[in-house]
């Protein structure tokens, strides 16, 4: 019986054996390579080098977008012990301060491998790696990073999920800032650990390029707060701005609000996302007599001074009325385009012939896209005068029957200041690789000749009377002399035109003599003043005013300069002083030069001040004409390197004072 066990046993053991080397067999030899290939791809990865994106700068080299260097942090739920996920998941409350219950649900799922944290900071990340957590894995995960929140977001846009651009430069530029993946050949552990990287087969990554753009940070954030102050003085659903330089088509602001933050965009709702400058139309109502006015005295169909008689403000013109919103019998032309008068500009508008004005609309840029290089641009709706109906061209006159973009209303008015030129709107300035190369520099893009510089010039001079005694009076600027339109228009609800609801707007440029910048205001439904010049007038006002006492050296050089501008000077030390007379003061100022104190300028002429702190090494800002009132630095007080003084000017001053 026992020798019968033994058998068993034998022959169990030998079919064991058999088993095992025919299994050895098997993996050694015939399985070989498969084996082996699914070996190496378990522990062999090929790896993606993500491109770190391109940074978005305005043309102050000021980043509005950029990358920071973040991961992600999974976990190969295979490779962690059951024994260990207690611990593993206390580590990550710990780092990231959530309740330990939360990554215990994630260690309970089922699957290989799990993201545990995304957009992990590096500090972070190395506690995590500290631990020394088995089945650990961490990858490249960089965040796109908007450092001013929601400025220019209309502008920038922002990426999604897969960093790829969805609005704003952010996509209009994506092949550009994306740059190209590279790759890597990675060998990993049983736990998940990285032993070695494949050099010869890794592919680096190239960065995408940096952009800059024509937008200025400062003047963007001061038209943002400006809208944002006005939406809160006046109400209204929304707001949008437009700075642009009418010699380059540069945008240096372009704004809407409400707006929203590209750092959380998925907070905000698709209209608030949207940019309105680009992609809504209205009619512009009073802004658009400036085209009328333009067509009818570049064909020198009417005169300045021609008396208009616009019907005590109420003109009915084949059986449909035009009213005004003054009582005036007579306006002259250029009293016409001051007092906006709907009547007249309607009158005017019949001297020229339906494709000639149909010319001039179309020449100016409306019902075309002015291809500014931001997504979602619409060209707006001019009808072909074979649709029109005979009072159409009379409501055109006065902006009604015609649908246009902010962006395409700034770019006109940049033609109707700068001597007739429209450009096309651009938004980026350069491009610029990684190594510093700059790939493409744009330049101003001609697109035609509108009208000629003399009925430029007439333009401005006329709309330069609509801000000293027009309309727009609400839109003088402190210390330099601007002009512009107001508009309101009545906006079409439900097929009829609302009697409570407007499009309040502005379009304004200084300094009149040199335009440097327009500005368009557009105010959606304002609930307080209603009026293009009682709303979006003084908006213009605050965001001029700011603009040109942050610059005031760049706005005296371009010109334009009147009394009360205020102009930066800075002294030059070898100016010498013999060619103006001082009088009985020449031995106070001679004292004051060797003592190094501040000299008393009361009275003096502008001229004889000039010189007396040129002579003295000192920088100086004069504000007014006339002779000197006032000055920033206290007389006698000790004078030091670098100073600057502010001197204040006045007519009113009738002699040097003897104290």
């Amino acid at each position: 019986m026992s020798n019968r066990r033994l058998y068993i046993v034998l022959a169990l053991v030998f079919i064991f054996i058999t088993l095992l080397v025919v299994r050895l067999f098997n993996v050694q030899i015939l399985q070989a390579e498969e084996l082996k290939f699914k070996a190496d791809r378990q522990q062999t990865k090929v790896e993606i080098i993500k491109a770190e994106r391109g940074t978005i700068l305005d043309r102050n080299n000021v980043a509005l977008a950029l990358n920071i260097n973040t991961v992600s942090i999974s976990i190969d739920l295979r490779m962690l012990p059951q024994n260990e996920k207690d611990k593993t998941a206390q580590v990550f409350s710990q780092v990231f301060g959530k309740p330990k219950q939360v990554y215990l649900s994630l260690f309970s799922e089922k699957g290989k491998t799990i993201c545990v944290e995304k957009k992990v900071l590096s500090a972070k990340a190395e506690m995590i790696k500290n631990a020394k957590i088995k089945g650990l894995l961490i990858s490249e995960d960089p965040t796109r990073s908007y450092p001013y929140s929601s400025l220019a977001s209309h502008v920038i846009g922002y990426v999604n999920a897969d960093f790829l651009g969805t609005n704003g430069i952010e996509r209009a530029y994506n092949d550009e800032l994306k740059g190209i993946d590279g790759k890597r050949l990675v060998e990993r552990n049983a736990l998940g650990e990285m032993i070695t990287v494949a050099e010869d087969q890794t592919v680096k990554s190239v960065q995408g390029a940096n952009l800059v753009l024509t937008i200025d940070n400062n003047y963007q954030k001061i038209l943002e707060e400006e809208l944002k102050n006005g939406l809160s003085t006046y109400g209204g659903i929304s707001a949008t701005g437009i700075i642009m330089d009418p010699n380059t088509g540069e945008i240096l602001a372009l704004a809407n609000e409400n707006d929203y933050d590209p750092n959380f965009y998925s907070k905000y709702s698709d209209t608030l996302r949207r940019n309105i400058a680009v992609t809504d139309m209205y009619e512009p109502g009073s802004t658009f007599k400036s085209f009328s006015m333009a067509a009818l005295l570049d064909r020198k169909l009417c005169e300045e001074s021609e008396r208009i008689f616009v019907e005590n403000g109420k003109y009915k013109y084949k059986n449909v009325n035009i009213n005004d919103s003054h009582n005036k019998d007579y306006l002259t032309v250029r009293g016409i385009i001051e007092q906006s008068s709907n009547i007249g500009i309607a009158k005017l508008i019949q001297r020229l012939d339906d494709d000639t004005f149909y010319k001039y609309i179309r020449a100016f840029g409306f019902g075309n896209f002015t291809s500014i290089k931001l997504p979602g641009e619409v060209k707006g709706n001019v009808k072909n005068p074979n649709d029109w109906h005979n009072v159409t061209k009379a409501f055109m006159s006065f902006g009604y029957e015609i649908l246009v973009t902010p962006i395409q209303l700034a770019a006109a008015y940049c033609a109707i200041v700068n001597g007739g030129i429209l450009y096309q709107p651009q938004i980026l300035k350069r491009v610029i690789l990684p190594n510093g190369m700059i790939t493409e520099e744009l330049t101003p893009k001609k697109v035609r000749t509108v009208i000629s510089a003399e009925t430029s010039a007439k333009m401005r001079s006329f709309l330069t009377g609509v801000v000293s005694n027009g309309t727009a009076t609400a839109a003088k600027l402190d210390g330099i002399i601007a002009g512009g339109k107001t508009g309101t228009s009545q906006k079409l609800i439900n097929g009829s035109y609302s009697k409570s609801h407007y499009n309040s707007s502005f379009v304004g440029f200084f300094p009149v003599n040199n335009p440097k910048v327009v500005c368009l205001i557009l105010v959606n439904s304002p609930t307080s003043g209603g009026y293009g010049g009682l709303v979006a007038a003084p908006i213009f006002k605050k965001v001029g005013d700011r603009i040109v006492s942050s610059d005031p050296v760049s706005f005296n050089k371009q010109g334009g300069s009147k009394d009360g501008e205020v102009k930066v000077i800075y002294a030059n030390n070898n100016q010498k002083m013999n060619d103006v007379s001082l009088g009985n003061n020449s031995k106070q100022i001679t004292e004051s030069i060797k003592k190094k104190i501040m000299p008393d300028l009361y009275g003096f002429s502008l001229k004889e001040a000039v010189n007396i702190l040129a002579k003295n090494g000192i920088k100086y800002k004069v504000k007014g004409s006339g002779k000197i009132a006032s000055q920033s630095i206290k007389a006698g007080s000790q004078l030091k390197k670098n100073v600057e003084c502010t001197i204040v000017c006045s007519e009113n001053v009738t002699g040097k004072n003897k104290n």
